[in-house]
């Protein structure tokens, strides 16, 4: 599985990068970015199992409004939780790749899968 940019999660171009562009290893991180990952996680966490938000939710939680700049923050923060396995960006209910991903985005919780308990068929602990 490819490594991502640690600002914006996109795919970086070789693994042993940190950032994929100069943009993003000028730019860095803040306190802002870490508060969108919250949003993003609190507004899923509040929504049914399976149920998606619009990142432009998270963004006026964080901001109070939507424009342009907070907008691709707010995607750059939504990418970062996919690499950490948070959360899926989809497009039209199908999974997307969030480094190629463009127009309208959902977000949606990753659901662990758990095995079942395995129900053992030989002899009782009493017997």
């Amino acid at each position: 599985m490819p490594s991502s940019c640690r600002v914006c999660g996109r795919e970086k171009p070789s693994p042993g990068d940190v950032h994929c562009s100069r943009a993003c290893a000028a730019t860095g991180l803040d306190d802002v970015d870490g508060g969108l990952e919250r949003a993003i996680v609190a507004l899923l966490m509040a929504r049914a199992r399976g149920a998606t938000i619009c990142p432009s939710e998270a963004c006026r939680v964080v901001f109070g409004d939507v424009d342009h700049d907070h907008m691709e923050r707010t995607r750059r923060a939504a990418r970062r939780l996919v690499a950490a396995g948070t959360v899926e960006i989809t497009q039209r209910g199908v999974v997307v790749d969030p480094s190629r991903a463009r127009g309208p985005l959902r977000l949606r919780r990753v659901e662990q899968l758990v095995e079942p308990a395995r129900v053992g068929r030989g002899r009782r602990a009493d017997d």
